[in-house]
């Protein structure tokens, strides 16, 4: 039986761990080819040869022209063709906006915001040639609900959206854009910022609706529905998977 992305190949940036790679994994179990996306290529490499058959390394620098690039070429000279842009690759800044310098910005800026604009321009490029295709965003609850001591990543993140919109908009029908808005997950990033302090994953888990911290593979469903044909009607949507956090606005006791 073949799976939902058969034929399909896609290009995951920031795929080497967390919720891109439990999303290049989906991808690989429902059909498609995967191009693994570090910033190391040597760590690209590693995960995509232990990911197996199907998966292939591209190292580079989403955030750069040159980088997005060399990910759009990189997939394409590996498969032959791009179906699928996921632009996962993404950072955080969890610090009193006080606090915030000006480069540490700059770089959630250059990473969050400016590799979705390059990677896609690149990827649609070849796309409108083709014949078509489909961009996915990976967006975040706050793109939508404000949270103190996260300026930059709350302001790329809900800028995302609106640029899933806008080229949903503009590269209709050929192409359809769409985003991913993640709720707390379990990935390095969030566990780093746990072991910091920066953040109280017990008191995120109370209030969170279905009283935990999603898990990775949990995320890429509604990437693999969005890249699917099952979504061949959907275009400039965000779907929000986040255990009910954006639904829940009541206080303690209500």
């Amino acid at each position: 039986m073949s799976g939902r992305l058969e034929g399909k190949v896609a290009a995951i940036s920031g795929s080497s761990r967390g919720i891109g790679l439990a999303v290049a994994r989906a991808f690989l179990a429902e059909g498609a080819k995967v191009a693994i996306n570090s910033r190391d290529p040597a760590v690209a490499d590693r995960v995509a040869e232990e990911l197996g058959a199907g998966a292939a390394g591209v190292g580079a620098d989403v955030s750069t022209e040159a980088g997005a690039k060399a990910l759009v070429g990189g997939t394409i000279e590996a498969f032959g063709r791009l179906d699928v842009l996921i632009n996962n690759a993404g950072m955080s800044a969890a610090l009193p906006t006080l606090e915030l310098a000006l480069d540490r910005w700059q770089k959630v800026v250059d990473l969050n915001m400016t590799s979705v604009f390059l990677c896609s321009r690149e990827a649609a490029r070849h796309m409108l040639e083709s014949g078509g295709g489909s961009i996915i965003n990976t967006a975040s609850i706050m793109s939508f609900s404000s949270f103190p001591r996260r300026l930059a990543y709350g302001a790329t993140k809900a800028a995302v959206v609106m640029m899933t919109r806008m080229l949903a908009a503009e590269w209709a029908p050929t192409i359809r854009v769409n985003a991913v808005a993640p709720g707390y997950t379990r990935t390095e990033m969030v566990e780093q910022l746990q072991a910091e302090g920066r953040i109280d994953l017990d008191a995120i888990q109370h209030r969170t609706p279905l009283r935990r911290i999603a898990r990775p593979d949990e995320m890429a469903g509604a990437y693999t529905f969005l890249a699917s044909d099952e979504a061949s009607y959907v275009t400039g949507e965000t779907i929000v998977v986040d255990g009910g956090w954006l639904a829940f606005g009541a206080f303690e006791g209500a």
